[in-house]
């Protein structure tokens, strides 16, 4: 049976992308164990407007593992103490009373802090806008997609690989802020399927290139990227990436 616990808050808060930021103490009484820790953050934004403090801004929309946006270093890890879960999935039955939390933002140069817990992964976005699609003409002429043969063992990795919801708990987990595990689901998930292949030299270049762009570090397989993920992508996505990077290049 849940039961109601006292825990202390370290919540990092910055105004903005060029404010000095800083840790600042919370303490919260009789949080259930059996709530979210995003609802927990709600009480304690409720308990900081009530005494008309400025609440922490998070992020957050679906809360329920599926849009990545709960992104929060907590105690050391993306996404919290649990295994492929989001934060919006932690539940406070992972605390204990008296625990200290410390909670901080994503923490990568392709991740600009807006304010408090909030960063800015549009550098994702830009990602997927370099490459990550496939440009279909839609004259009539095609077959159906699910009239083309693609092998068993294709197809669940292609699903595999899309599973990756953009959530940035790779580049957060990465000591050098690497955006790989990221980039290389979004190539490895298109690059498994014939719909893919047309752009397929295109696509991995470029992707890299705005990766580098955008100021994520390389990756050094230290595997901390998929010890963290919140969907369990492989590394061996990083394989194919580079398989695919390195064959456009000898096309070049």
């Amino acid at each position: 049976m849940d039961k109601n616990i006292d825990i202390t808050l370290k919540v990092w808060r910055q105004k903005g992308p060029k404010e000095k930021g800083f840790f600042e103490t919370y303490q919260l009484k009789g949080i259930s164990q059996g709530s979210s820790f995003l609802e927990m953050l709600d009480v304690l934004n409720e308990q900081l407007i009530n005494e008309g403090k400025d609440p922490v801004v998070f992020d957050h929309d679906c809360r329920e593992g599926i849009c990545g946006m709960c992104s929060l270093y907590i105690n050391g890890h993306p996404h919290g103490p649990d295994t492929e879960i989001t934060t919006c999935q932690l539940h406070m039955r992972k605390f204990n009373d008296g625990d200290t939390i410390t909670i901080e933002p994503w923490r990568s140069a392709g991740f600009p802090v807006i304010r408090d817990l909030m960063v800015d992964r549009y550098a994702f976005d830009k990602i997927i806008q370099s490459g990550g699609f496939v440009s279909v003409n839609t004259g009539g002429t095609l077959p159906d997609a699910n009239a083309i043969p693609i092998p068993k063992h294709n197809a669940e990795m292609a699903m595999d690989a899309a599973a990756c919801i953009g959530c940035g708990a790779c580049v957060a987990a990465c000591k050098n802020g690497s955006a790989m595990l990221f980039v290389s689901a979004k190539v490895s998930q298109l690059a498994l399927l014939p719909q893919g292949r047309v752009e397929a030299t295109k696509r991995a270049k470029a992707m890299v290139a705005k990766m580098d762009e955008l100021g994520f570090g390389n990756c050094t397989n230290t595997r901390a990227c998929e010890m963290e993920c919140p969907k369990g992508i492989s590394v061996s996505n990083i394989a194919r990436l580079n398989r695919e990077f390195i064959g456009a290049k000898l096309k070049d």
